[in-house]
């Protein structure tokens, strides 16, 4: 989908906020308008739900009260993996989630949150500002009347919370898991029973015993959701999600009916809140991770069994994904161009950086 043209008298005009302009006449004749936006997390829920909550304030401030967003809960309007839907149907015009909950749409969607061993979160900012990502994306949900922004990040995240360590792949055998994505569909070919449960919802899973495991996000939104209290043994990385996306979602015939320099707020806004959502998870998971000993957890790292099993079955996983139709094999063909050059650049650059860091450390 082609990008709104910004009109450069309209962009130059005065008035401008925060870098968008506004005329003074437009600023002063337009009719507000109020949308509302749907969330799959908890209201005011550390990182995902703060990012909604700020991209909702930008949006409000940089318009000067001609757009004003009101933010929900999951559940307060929508149930938390029908905020595509809702979104979709013009029930709200805005949502904010992950393109993974509602990827039984079209398997494509899942490119656009992460992918096992894929895309960090600044890599994918690359692909989707650079490589041709955000058009992809637009052609994904155009057909369901929705448009997405990449709207932050919590960069690499945790494997999950288990009761009983993993010592070796066979301890995977059986086991109840709360796992997002196409996560869930690696670890269930290597015989982990899969249940996805809403954020909000976790914990009481985990305290009634309904799974064995859950991942999440990382230390911060974890243990802010009670996660250590359930459960001692913790694992890093996130095989499955390096550097996943949360979305802004927006209704096509809403986000059309405005004018062209409030479309560009919308943007913007949410360009804005992503990099402070990026910015946010890495402050604060950096201080959460560094009370996990006072709390009792033992943190791990994979088995090397596990990693093994876990790359073969996470190779099989994407190549069946893209092969589910036409629209995967041109996203894969994209994404995998762009991965492989990035990891060969992070493998000489940013690997080795952060050995040197860790070698020469006090």
């Amino acid at each position: 989908m082609t990008k709104p043209h910004l009109n450069r008298r309209t962009v130059l005009g005065a008035g401008a906020i925060a870098g968008v302009g506004l005329s003074a006449t437009s600023a002063s004749t337009a009719e507000p308008r109020t949308w509302k936006m749907v969330t799959s997390w908890p209201k005011g829920a550390p990182g995902v739900g703060t990012s909604a909550d700020r991209l909702a304030a930008k949006i409000n401030q940089m318009s000067g009260g001609r757009l004003t967003v009101t933010v929900y809960g999951a559940g307060e309007l929508v149930p938390p993996f029908e905020v595509f839907d809702a979104v979709s149907s013009g029930t709200a015009e805005m949502g904010h989630g992950a393109s993974h909950f509602w990827s039984g749409k079209d398997p494509a969607f899942n490119y656009f949150t992460g992918l096992p061993f894929g895309l960090t979160a600044h890599e994918r900012i690359g692909w989707l500002n650079f490589g041709g990502g955000q058009a992809l994306w637009d052609e994904t949900y155009a057909p369901f009347g929705v448009r997405a922004f990449f709207a932050g990040s919590s960069g690499v995240q945790a494997g999950g919370w288990f009761t009983e360590s993993i010592k070796a792949l066979d301890d995977l055998q059986g086991l109840k898991m709360r796992i997002a994505g196409l996560g869930g569909e690696v670890l269930r070919r290597l015989g982990v029973t899969v249940t996805l449960i809403p954020p909000g919802e976790i914990f009481g899973a985990m305290t009634s015993g309904t799974i064995d495991a859950a991942e999440w996000v990382g230390p911060w939104n974890d243990i802010a959701f009670g996660l250590s209290d359930v459960a001692k043994h913790y694992y890093l990385p996130a095989f499955h999600e390096p550097g996943p996306a949360l979305e802004c979602l927006v209704n096509l015939e809403a986000f059309a009916a405005l004018p062209e320099d409030l479309q560009a707020i919308v943007r913007e806004a949410a360009s804005a809140a992503a990099l402070e959502s990026l910015g946010e998870f890495t402050f604060y998971n950096a201080q959460a991770f560094a009370t996990l000993g006072d709390l009792g957890v033992s943190v791990h790292t994979w088995p090397e069994d596990v990693i093994a099993a876990m790359r073969a079955a996470s190779d099989e996983v994407l190549t069946d994904l893209s092969n589910a139709n036409e629209l995967c094999t041109r996203i894969n063909g994209s994404y995998e161009s762009y991965r492989l050059k990035a990891v060969a650049y992070a493998d000489a650059s940013e690997r080795e950086m952060l050995r040197l860091r860790l070698k020469n450390q006090p």
